[in-house]
């Protein structure tokens, strides 16, 4: 019999996992992620349903029009019963000409392994996107 420890273990893998396809910018392993028919809807309360529509809206994360993108996940609360994870994280954005960072969280749906809800937020509409060189100097920049 698989315990609560067992079916937690097994969602905060699954998030991980996800989360670092991102940062590996490995779009492929991304969308294996997603059923058929999941939601994402981005920050901007665009809805994208299906695999197709979803990769569409993720593909400029990946073509690089946003520089070097990573997820630095800060805290994570996990719901088994329901298979719903809440991730809360700092994304950096580092280009040529600027970098910066801005924090928002995604509530993660998952059924039988696979990903059938993505809802991301973040503080505001236009993200506040914090200057890299401020938050180093304040000690806030991740490793």
């Amino acid at each position: 019999m698989v315990t609560e420890i067992q079916h937690r273990k097994v969602l905060e893998t699954l998030v991980i996992n996800f989360t670092e396809a991102f940062n590996r910018e490995d779009i492929e392993a991304v969308m294996s992620y997603f059923s058929d028919d999941a939601v994402y809807e981005e920050f901007t309360g665009v809805e994208n349903v299906g695999l197709s529509a979803i990769r569409k809206s993720l593909e400029p994360q990946f073509s690089g029009v946003f520089g070097k993108m990573r997820f630095h996940t800060e805290d994570m609360f996990i719901d088994t019963s329901k298979g719903k994870a809440m991730v809360r994280w700092l994304l950096t954005l580092e280009e040529e000409e600027r970098a910066g960072a801005y924090r928002g969280l995604d509530l993660l749906h998952f059924i039988n392994g696979k990903l059938v809800q993505k809802l991301t937020y973040c503080k505001a509409n236009i993200p506040l996107i914090l200057k890299k060189a401020e938050m180093q100097e304040g000690g806030d920049w991740p490793a």
